[in-house]
């Protein structure tokens, strides 16, 4: 997915092959269909800003928590400074205050689990799915 390459990238600019299934998170819209389908599966929330060195640094070691079993796990990626009222909904919707980087696990319509910072590269995903 191109708007991933510069954080999946390596030094000569080649994408990393992603075990995980990102999915942009662009509209308020999509908080129904997140909400919906956490009734039958996990969902993840990646919230991330572009200009945080941590952010960048939290995002790639996000991903190397995953393996190859874990590519059909929802991953919705949420540039925080592009959709600032789509995270400001988030966080009312899910109840959890903001912060940046920022995971969030959604099941059954709420959000079960939620870290920041380096927590997040500690969590066990297993756990939730």
């Amino acid at each position: 997915m191109g708007i991933f390459n510069s954080f999946f990238g390596n030094k000569e600019g080649a994408t990393k092959e992603s075990n995980i299934n990102w999915i942009p998170l662009t509209s308020l819209e999509q908080l129904a269909t997140i909400k919906e389908e956490s009734k039958t599966e996990t969902i993840f929330i990646f919230k991330h800003s572009t200009r945080c060195g941590i952010s960048s640094m939290v995002i790639k070691r996000f991903e190397n928590l995953f393996d190859e079993s874990m590519k059909n796990i929802k991953v919705y990626y949420l540039d925080l400074l592009n959709y600032r009222d789509v995270s400001d909904e988030v966080g009312y919707l899910f109840q959890v205050m903001h912060q940046s980087p920022q995971l969030l696990v959604i099941r059954n319509e709420v959000a079960v689990f939620n870290a920041s910072h380096y927590d997040i590269t500690t969590m066990k995903i297993q756990q939730y799915l």
